[in-house]
């Protein structure tokens, strides 16, 4: 059993590098079983995505693809950093690089919401 549950959590988007697609309209609903982590995302610029996550310790090893509103098809891969909050919510630290756009790399936040 992991320190960590995802099971059936909410995340939305605390901060984001400028190169990012994701902003503070899209929602990410999670599912784990075992150290496998899972999210489906939508809204703002997101028409759907997916994340496949490996949880190991306080890492998140993710790959993650979307569409956009534009139908543009992306992907990417991320290391996230996992940590809690003073009142025990999930927070992720992201570093993030495209496997298109020219493998642009960012940084970004998220926080578990209700």
């Amino acid at each position: 059993m992991t320190k960590f549950n995802f099971d059936n959590k909410r995340f939305a988007l605390i901060q984001n590098s400028e190169n990012g697609q994701v902003n503070n309209e899209t929602v990410f609903n999670y599912k784990q079983d075992d150290n496998l982590v899972t999210a489906d995302y939508f809204g703002g610029t997101i028409k759907y995505g997916k994340i496949i996550a490996e949880l190991t310790n306080d890492k998140l090893n993710m790959l993650y693809q979307c569409i956009t509103v534009d139908n543009e098809l992306k992907a990417g891969k991320a290391l996230a950093q996992i940590t809690l909050t003073e009142n025990g919510k999930i927070k992720l630290a992201l570093d993030w690089e495209w496997l298109n756009n020219g493998n642009e790399k960012g940084k970004s936040e998220y926080i578990e919401i209700e």
